[in-house]
């Protein structure tokens, strides 16, 4: 077992590896949207450009938006529609854990495959942009106990996801063992787009769907079960 001196600079690895083009191509520059107007002025911008000039290669990115679902059943029949399939039945086991920077966690897919992910974004209720790094296992129980022993677990989310794909967006139907129901939207960035053109997509879309900004809901599901809502 790792001693708990080493789990910073476990930690810091990941997060290093995270920036580096070795450990996974899907990474993208986390900060906040310019004003725009809509649903969501006044919310996070990124400067993309800079982040190209920086790592000399295009960063890909998803622009994401969390809500409430008070009837899935009219949500996947809108979602259905829009995407002309019935979605695709995935399920999940997410494992957190305990990490000094962004978020670091084990998802298992119940079928003897699973993926590492690093990824940062900031709690805000609208669209916000989203880095990440992922890294596949053949072997997740193995992963989770060597990450348990080195980090400490945070927390685990049990969910079952419908997935439908509409356009250049991954629209999620969630239900989160102990919270309910949820949409989530990932709207995959082209790399001439900026941030507010993924904004516009999202927008155009909850519409689409009947998402409400009241129903949007900020964080991680992990930290909406340890906050107890």
């Amino acid at each position: 077992m790792f001693l708990p001196r080493y789990r910073a600079l476990i930690c810091s690895q990941f997060t290093r590896f995270s920036r580096s083009s070795s450990w996974s191509s899907s990474c993208s520059q986390i900060a906040a949207a310019p004003p725009r107007r809509g649903f969501f002025a006044g919310k996070s911008s990124v400067n993309t450009r800079r982040d190209r000039d920086t790592d000399n290669r295009v960063m890909p990115s998803n622009v994401e938006i969390k809500a409430k679902v008070s009837d899935p059943t009219r949500f996947a029949a809108r979602a259905a529609e829009l995407s002309q399939s019935e979605g695709t039945i995935i399920k999940q086991h997410d494992t957190f854990f305990s990490c000094t920077q962004g978020r670091l966690k084990l998802r298992d897919f119940m079928d003897q495959s699973g993926q590492l992910i690093f990824y940062e974004r900031p709690d805000t209720d609208g669209p916000k942009l989203s880095r990440y790094s992922i890294s596949p296992t053949s072997d997740p129980p193995s992963l989770r106990t060597v990450l348990s022993d080195a980090l400490g677990v945070k927390g685990e989310v049990r969910k079952e996801r419908r997935l439908f794909l509409i356009g250049q967006t991954r629209v999620h139907l969630d239900a989160v063992e102990g919270l309910g129901n949820f949409m989530e939207l990932e709207v995959v960035m082209r790399p001439e787009q900026s941030v507010e053109d993924g904004q516009k997509v999202a927008e155009d879309l909850m519409e689409k769907l009947g998402v409400s900004k009241q129903s949007l809901v900020t964080g991680a599901y992990m930290d909406l079960l340890l906050k107890g809502l």
